[in-house]
């Protein structure tokens, strides 16, 4: 095995943390930028991202185009992405925010705190992979990229695939 393919499986198996034993689905509901209510089972059959971030932190605007592009490629396909306003910020300056930096996946507000429905925050961004199913697959604190997710949900594919 050459150096990259080392690194890269490497990359893939530390992006994500949780093993994968069998999961309840979870839900969450939560409000969007124009007070809607959304609920996470609102995307079951798709592989969700859920990100936890803020304006205020710099890596979360590091990894905001991996995002965009990763959400632009599956929207319409397999997987979303959902970004979670982990902070006390005036809607204005949020919705602001969301423009300029062309935000394209849905951004839903939450107060902060060290714990969501999916699981326990220790930093920003968190981002959370729920399966199809709705069960919560894995977790990132830290940036992550398109081909860290991409290569993840490819390996939980050809995994499952291979147990079936």
């Amino acid at each position: 095995m050459n150096k990259k393919a080392f690194l890269s499986i490497i990359v893939v198996l530390s992006f994500f943390n949780l093993s994968n034993t069998a999961a309840e689905p979870v839900d969450f509901s939560l409000p969007d930028l124009k007070g809607t209510i959304k609920n996470l089972s609102d995307y079951r059959g798709k592989w969700v991202v859920v990100n936890y971030w803020a304006t205020w932190c710099p890596p979360c605007l590091t990894e905001i185009p991996e995002l965009i592009s990763f959400h632009e490629t599956h929207k319409n396909k397999d997987a979303v992405v959902i970004g979670v306003a982990l902070e006390d910020i005036e809607l204005a300056e949020l919705n602001e925010f969301v423009e300029s930096y062309f935000l394209n996946y849905p951004i839903l507000r939450k107060k902060p705190a060290a714990k969501s429905s999916l699981g326990i925050i220790s930093g920003l961004p968190t981002s959370f992979l729920i399966s199809p199913k709705g069960e919560v697959i894995a977790k990132q604190t830290g940036g992550v990229t398109a081909k860290m997710i991409e290569d993840f949900i490819a390996e939980q594919k050809q995994s499952k695939t291979s147990v079936d």
